[in-house]
């Protein structure tokens, strides 16, 4: 005879005895599994199975001993006290599964498109539930004006705006130059040189000076803010703060926020004058109007509301700038290689965002006649 605590196991003349003791559950059915299979049991004899000294036995041991069972032929064991498991024993064996199903999927295309259509839907409300949170903070801080972070307002203004001074002008005044030079070519065979003034403002103002702007602050920024904010989360910053009682959109995103919304339309105005400079020393040197006649002329031609309707654009190019930021850097998990993956999403993001916001603007001010 040998056994445990668990079961005994006698050899007899013609068979085995497996005699079941204690209980049988889930905490201790790793271990009795192990010692089961120390014990060698041969499968090809007849085996008695004693249930009279087993106290108790969960679903999990039950489907453990079917299992087992499956080992030896069903004509080769005997059941001896067997009344009071019987009838859960017979229910899980009659549900079991011994073989696993293989499916083949034939459709994967649909299946593939439904959860991308799942994945797609779930971000979104995600996305939607922090914009949410942004907002009722934003109204909070409104009515609560202490709680508004105006240092680090400044600080993300400086790294978001003052910093990046040097690439805007760059940007622009290339930009400008390239629109100037482009109309310079077809306006020249027409003798229509002085309305490269017109040309020039208003493109620059009402549409390109925003737009780059605007896709060059979500390359700098967005993804700025994300790694900053995921690395605070990787290092459970985000957790204590929260453990300390500082809300975290209230304490990170809503400074990036402000800062991007004031900064951006002030850059898209510097934009807007780098620009129309490229282009005038453009219409100087390639159609002969001079720097006099290029101000003149902007000033008598070109309304005030283009370069209006470049600014309000910036404000809201920089809110959706900064949430998207702000909300890729709270998904980034607990590993350094999210941070990357989840900055590369949010500059995507971001600059896809503004080339749509500003697309629907267009249409909307078409529209409107303005």
């Amino acid at each position: 005879m040998s056994g445990n605590e668990y079961f005994l196991l006698e050899q007899g003349e013609n068979n085995y005895k497996l005699i079941l003791l204690n209980i049988w559950d889930k905490d201790n059915l790793s271990d009795i599994i192990k010692k089961i299979d120390a014990s060698n049991l041969p499968k090809d004899i007849s085996l008695v199975i004693d249930f009279k000294n087993l106290k108790e036995c969960d679903s999990s041991a039950i489907i453990y001993l079917i299992s087992f069972f499956e080992n030896f032929k069903e004509e080769n064991l005997i059941f001896e006290n067997f009344d009071f498991i019987e009838k859960k024993f017979n229910f899980y064996k009659k549900h079991y599964q011994s073989e696993v199903i293989e499916t083949t999927n034939k459709n994967q295309f649909f299946i593939n498109l439904g959860m991308k259509t799942y994945n797609v839907f779930k971000e979104s409300k995600y996305f939607l539930d922090f914009v949410g949170k942004v907002f009722y903070f934003f109204v909070y801080s409104l009515f609560n004006p202490k709680k508004i972070r105006f240092n680090a307002t400044l600080k993300y203004i400086e790294t978001s705006a003052v910093n990046a001074l040097l690439i805007v002008a760059v940007t622009s005044f290339l930009v400008g130059i390239v629109i100037a030079y482009q109309g310079a070519v077809q306006l020249e065979k027409f003798g229509a040189n002085i309305f490269i003034v017109e040309m020039i403002a208003i493109t620059m103002l009402r549409e390109i000076a925003p737009l780059v702007t605007a896709i060059v602050i979500a390359g700098r920024s967005a993804s700025s803010y994300t790694a900053e904010i995921g690395a605070m989360k990787i290092t459970e910053e985000v957790d204590a703060m929260k453990t300390m009682g500082f809300e975290p959109i209230l304490f990170l995103t809503l400074p990036r926020i402000f800062a991007l919304s004031i900064s951006l339309p002030l850059l898209v105005f510097f934009a807007d004058v780098i620009g129309i400079i490229g282009g005038m020393i453009i219409a100087y040197t390639s159609l002969d109007v001079s720097f006099v006649e290029f101000v003149t002329r902007l000033h008598n031609e070109v309304a005030v509301k283009h370069l209006l309707i470049g600014i309000f654009k910036a404000i809201f190019f920089g809110f959706i700038i900064a949430i998207i930021g702000s909300y890729r850097g709270f998904q980034v998990q607990n590993n350094t290689t999210s941070i990357g993956k989840y900055t590369t999403i949010s500059v995507v993001n971001a600059i896809f965002v503004v080339i749509v916001i500003d697309a629907i603007f267009s249409v909307i001010f078409t529209q409107m006649g303005i």
